[in-house]
């Protein structure tokens, strides 16, 4: 028996090593990824960026394509991170800002469909939908306070621009010090370009520009797998322990949660069946699903490292945008007891609803995610 213990130790450590290995190897892939979008968006558009994105310049119409682009990918990690890589191709910070809003609530749609796993037992899916929902619900709360108000203030907008400001020097707009991606990145995505150049006009930066968009999902992808294979054990200890020892430790285990396993969606998911099963209460995993929005803002955080050139700061600009809305919805949502239960009360509500009758789950899938995204870019052109 020791013999074997000690002979599985090795090749679990092993195997393990195997796996920081390839997730430092997909981090890479990931950063040289947002660096091809940029470039190739760049060598597309040219000078032309704010045209070619003329057709999202209203804010609500962003909005929805950060919505339907999410719930399409599944992941709110991969949308933000093409995000980096077009503003640091030439998209302009202020039309990026309602997509990243977009992205929140778009992510929502994956415990949305965990839940429907719970929909033989009648009690349990009820549970299971209330606290996939509750994630929603928050998410387009923050959004109708924060997109009106940046609309008519700029408020991320400046706020971020605060934030960059002392990376900025002698009127120039490039990061101080925090190139240290650009030499590892610009051979390969140099090479690329070389490789391109056979094709005409802007062809060969579009080609680029999807060669990344293609990494980006596939090396997030991997990403994810990788570190719910070496943390989602611990990421479930985590909950647990976070359970019932106050909203702020809550928050920060979400955040730190999410972190480690690069994926707000499996986070949420985590609790659905916790949930369901009436393990845990929705009140009691509220905190932990804000703080898993907060920690997915990692992802595009790490991706505008990889970004260079005179947009660099740009880059760096939206991610903090990202993170900053996440911080001040949690910060004003949460903090305010009565805004504070209406994401309950709704997921309740729904959560009932869905219980009776099936349909209600097609009605809120079909209006958040279709319906209402498609009619608005419709009226908006």
């Amino acid at each position: 028996m020791t013999s074997q213990a000690s002979t599985a130790a090795p090749i679990n450590s092993s195997k393990n090593w195997v796996r920081w290995a390839n997730l430092a190897l997909m981090l890479y892939v990931l950063l040289l990824a947002v660096s091809m979008v940029g470039s190739g968006f760049k060598w597309a558009a040219g000078d032309e960026a704010k045209t070619l994105f003329e057709f999202a310049s209203h804010p609500v119409a962003g909005l929805m394509i950060g919505i339907v682009a999410t719930a399409l990918i599944q992941s709110s990690s991969t949308v933000t991170s093409i995000i980096v890589g077009l503003v640091a191709g030439g998209l302009p910070v202020e039309t990026a800002i309602p997509m990243v809003m977009g992205a929140n609530i778009g992510t929502t749609v994956t415990n949305t469909l965990v839940s429907l796993g719970h929909a033989r037992c009648k009690d349990e899916f009820r549970r299971a939908f209330t606290c996939a929902t509750v994630h929603d619900f928050f998410n387009l709360i923050a959004v109708a306070i924060f997109l009106p108000l940046e609309m008519a203030f700029g408020l991320l907008d400046k706020i971020s621009s605060w934030l960059v400001a002392p990376l900025m020097f002698d009127g120039s707009l490039s990061m101080k010090g925090l190139d240290f991606m650009g030499p590892i990145t610009k051979p390969l995505v140099s090479g690329t370009k070389d490789m391109l150049s056979f094709l005409p006009g802007s062809w060969g930066g579009v080609a680029l520009a999807l060669i990344g968009i293609a990494l980006i999902f596939a090396s997030i992808t991997m990403m994810g797998k990788l570190m719910r294979s070496l943390m989602v054990g611990r990421a479930k200890d985590m909950l647990h322990n976070a359970i019932g020892r106050g909203p702020i430790h809550g928050i920060l285990s979400g955040t730190l949660v999410t972190i480690l396993v690069q994926s707000s969606s499996t986070t949420t998911s985590l609790m659905v069946p916790l949930v369901g099963t009436n393990v845990l209460k929705v009140r009691d995993v509220y905190p932990f699903t804000l703080g898993a929005n907060i920690g997915t803002c990692i992802t595009a955080l790490l991706a505008a490292t990889a970004v260079t050139g005179p947009n660099a700061i740009f880059a760096l600009q939206i991610a903090l945008v990202h993170l900053a809305f996440n911080i001040m919805a949690t910060l004003l949502i949460f903090g305010t007891p009565f805004l504070r239960e209406i994401p309950l009360k709704c997921a309740e509500m729904l959560g009932n609803a869905a219980a009776k009758s099936k349909l209600a789950v097609v009605a809120y899938l079909g209006l958040v995610f279709i319906a209402i995204p498609s009619l608005v870019m419709l009226v908006t052109q």
